[in-house]
C-alpha cells in the first residue's frame, strides 16, 4: 500500500540520522551499557535527609525523567531531589545549619547535542535556574505529558506532600500552575502518569498515592536492628484520576470513574490497552498489597479486573510488594505483557497477556523471577538494548530493609546492590547477563528510579539511573545500533504533541509484526522517551509502519526509512479500517 507523510513528507523533521552508528560488522563491545555521566556533565546528587530516625519516606525516592523540554530534537534530563526531614526543617533544606550547602532543589539539564549524534557530541548544562523551576518539595517522581496541547512538554512533580505541575512556556522556563490546573495532591504520591482515557484528544493525569503518613507520626521498626519500616503498618490513601477540561485545566475523575473504589499503597503505575479494544487502560503496582487492573469501559469509568484476569496476586496466590512496572510485547504476539519488581526474597513477576487481559504468572518459566530473589527491584523497562528486535529487561535495584552482611560489614549505608541485565533469548525465556555486563550494572548503589530512551539519537535506548542518597547516572547503550533500527515520533495532526498511548506496528518481509507504544510512563517513579525506537536486528528495511492512534484511528506508511529517527504526523498516512469490534489484527 503505498503511504505518504514519512521522513521528509510529513510535514515535521526527522530529529536524528543516527550517523554515529558503527560499522556493522564491528566487535561487540564487552560492556553493552557505559557509565558516561561525569564526561557529559551530568552532576547530580540525590540527598534523602536521613538522619538516623528511620524515617518511612526516606527510601522511597526518587525518579527522573527523559524529556525534549525545548524542542530541539534530543533528550534533556530532569533529576528529582529530597532535602532533610525533621519537624522544624524548612523545604529544600540541606543541612541543618541553613544556608550551609544551599537549598536543595529538583534539577533540569539541557541536552546539547551536536547535529549527527552520539556519544562524542553529547553534552549537558544545568539550566534549573533559568528554567524557573524551584521544586523543593521533598520529592519523589515525575510526570511528562504536554497538558494544554501546545507543542510543550510540561512537568508534574510528586511530593511527600503537595505535588506541583510545571507549565512549559516554549521559551525555556517554566510556570508554577497547580493551583489554577487543579492538579495539586497534598498527600503521598510517588507514580504518576498522562493519558487519554477518554480518547478527546487531551492528556489525563492519573496520581498513584501511597499510604497516610507523617514525620509525626513515625513509628519504630525492628528486623534484627532497627531499620525502616514497611506500608503494612499505615493505611493506605486513594489514587486520584484528574480529567482535562479540554483547556489544560482539569477536573478531580476519581469518584465519576470509580477510581477511588480501590486503592492500596500505590507505587508504579503504566498504561496500556491491554484488551485491545482501543481503550488505554491503567495498571498500578501496589505495595504489600493486591494490583490493581483498571479496564477502561469507554464510557469515563474504569473496572478493576485484576482479581478475576490473574494480575493483582503470584501464582502462589499471594500479594507481593510491588515497585516498578512496565508493559511490553516481550514474546512478540501483539499485546502487552506485564513486568513488576519486588523485594528481596519475592521474585519478579511476568504476568503474560493472553490478548484479551486475562494474565498468567510465568515468572519461573521465563527465567526472570529465580535470579532476582536475592534482589529488591524499583526502576524497570521492557527495552530491545541488542536491537535484535525482542524486548529485553533491565531492573535497577537497592534494599529498603537493611542487608545483614553489609550491617555486619560496618557499611555506613547497608542498603546497595548491583543491578540487573535480562536478555530475551526470543522463544519466551530469558538469559541473566548481569555478571558480563559490566561495570555500569555491577556497580552497586541503592538504585531507584530509571528513565529510558535515545539519549544521543544514535538509535538505542539508553538508561538514566536515579540513586537514594547517591548520584545520577547516565549509561549510553554501546551495542544496540549494530543492528538495524527504526525510531518514530508519532504526533498528532493539528495538535503538535508526542501522542502518547499510539500504538505502532511495524511490518517486515519476513517475521510477524513487531508491536510498540508510544509511552512515557512506566518504571519507577520516572518519566521515558515518548518516541518508539523498534529493533530490526539484520533487517535492512520495513515493508509498512501501521499506527493507532488515540482516537482509534489506524493508518499506515510504507515509505518510512530504517536506521533514523523519523517524525510521522497524524493523516499523512494511508487510512486503513478497523475492525468493527474495535480489535486489532496481530
Amino acid at each position: 500500500m503505498a503511504a505518504v507523510g514519512c521522513g521528509s513528507t510529513s510535514n515535521a523533521p526527522s530529529v536524528g540520522s543516527g550517523a554515529g552508528t558503527p560499522p556493522r560488522d564491528a566487535p561487540s563491545p564487552s560492556e553493552p551499557l557505559i557509565d558516561v555521566t561525569a564526561s557529559v556533565g551530568l552532576d547530580f546528587q540525590h540527598v534523602n535527609g536521613m538522619s538516623g530516625e528511620f524515617y518511612f519516606n526516606e527510601m522511597v525516592g526518587a525518579g527522573a525523567a527523559l524529556l525534549d523540554y525545548d524542542n530541539d530534537g534530543d533528550l534533556d534530563v530532569y533529576f528529582v531531589q529530597g532535602h532533610l526531614l525533621g519537624p522544624d526543617i524548612e523545604p529544600g533544606d540541606a543541612s541543618f545549619e541553613p544556608g550551609l550547602q544551599g537549598p536543595l532543589t529538583d534539577r533540569l539539564f539541557r541536552n546539547d547535542l551536536a547535529p549527527g549524534g552520539g556519544e562524542s557530541s553529547l553534552r549537558f548544562t544545568d539550566v534549573t535556574t533559568e528554567s524557573g523551576i524551584d521544586a523543593r518539595g521533598y520529592g519523589m517522581g515525575v510526570a511528562t505529558g504536554d497538558i494544554d496541547n501546545d507543542g510543550w512538554v510540561d512537568l508534574y512533580v510528586t511530593n511527600f506532600g503537595s505535588n506541583q505541575m510545571w507549565r512549559n512556556n516554549g521559551d525555556g522556563s517554566f510556570a508554577d500552575v497547580t493551583a489554577a490546573t487543579g492538579t495539586d495532591d497534598p498527600r503521598w504520591s510517588v507514580s504518576a502518569a498522562f493519558l487519554d482515557y477518554d480518547r478527546d484528544g487531551w492528556l489525563d493525569l492519573f496520581v498513584g498515592n501511597y499510604v497516610n503518613y507523617s514525620i509525626e507520626n513515625n513509628v519504630e521498626c525492628f528486623h534484627n536492628t532497627r531499620t525502616y519500616c514497611g506500608p503494612d503498618g499505615f493505611v493506605p490513601v486513594p489514587d486520584r484520576l484528574f480529567r482535562n477540561r479540554g483547556d489544560g485545566t482539569f477536573e478531580d475523575a476519581t469518584a465519576v470513574s470509580q477510581i477511588g473504589t480501590g486503592y492500596g499503597p500505590a507505587l508504579g503505575v503504566v498504561t496500556a490497552d491491554f484488551d485491545g479494544n482501543g481503550w488505554i487502560d491503567i495498571y498500578v503496582a501496589n505495595d504489600l498489597a493486591e494490583n490493581r487492573s483498571w479496564m477502561n469501559q469507554g464510557d469515563g469509568t474504569f473496572v478493576n479486573t485484576a482479581l478475576f484476569n490473574g494480575s493483582a496476586l503470584n501464582a502462589a496466590g499471594e500479594a507481593e510488594a510491588g515497585m516498578g512496572v512496565d508493559a511490553g510485547d516481550f514474546d512478540g504476539d501483539g499485546d502487552d505483557d506485564i513486568f513488576i519488581t519486588h523485594i528481596v526474597t519475592q521474585t519478579n513477576t511476568v504476568y503474560v497477556n493472553d490478548g484479551a487481559a486475562l494474565f498468567e504468572d510465568q515468572s519461573v518459566r521465563t527465567g526472570l523471577g529465580p535470579p532476582s530473589l536475592p534482589f529488591t527491584g524499583f526502576g524497570t523497562a521492557w527495552f530491545d538494548y541488542d536491537n535484535d528486535s525482542w524486548l529485553d529487561v533491565m531492573v535497577v535495584n537497592g534494599a529498603v530493609d537493611l542487608l545483614p552482611q553489609l550491617v555486619q560489614q560496618r557499611d555506613p549505608y547497608p542498603l546497595h546492590q548491583t543491578n540487573q541485565l535480562f536478555h530475551n533469548l526470543g522463544n519466551g525465556r530469558f538469559e541473566d547477563v548481569s555478571a558480563r555486563a559490566g561495570a555500569a550494572v555491577e556497580v552497586s548503589e541503592v538504585s531507584r528510579g530509571a528513565a529510558f530512551g535515545d539519549v544521543d539519537n544514535d538509535g538505542d535506548v539508553d538508561v538514566v539511573v536515579t540513586n537514594n542518597n547517591g548520584p545520577g547516572r547516565l549509561l549510553l547503550n554501546a551495542v544496540g545500533n549494530q543492528n538495524h533500527w527504526i525510531g518514530l515520533r508519532m504526533v498528532g495532526a493539528s495538535v503538535p504533541r508526542d501522542m502518547v498511548g499510539t500504538r505502532v506496528a511495524v511490518m517486515r518481509a519476513s517475521g510477524p509484526p513487531l508491536w510498540r507504544r508510544a509511552r512515557a510512563d512506566g518504571s519507577y517513579a520516572s518519566a521515558n522517551d515518548p518516541r518508539v525506537l523498534v529493533g530490526l536486528g539484520a533487517d535492512p528495511e520495513v515493508t509498512a509502519v501501521r499506527a493507532v492512534w488515540p482516537d482509534g484511528q489506524v493508518e499506515e506508511w510504507t515509505d518510512v526509512a530504517v536506521d533514523q529517527w523519523t517524525v510521522l504526523r497524524q493523516g499523512t498516512g494511508v487510512a486503513v479500517a478497523a475492525p468493527t469490534d474495535g480489535s486489532l489484527d496481530r
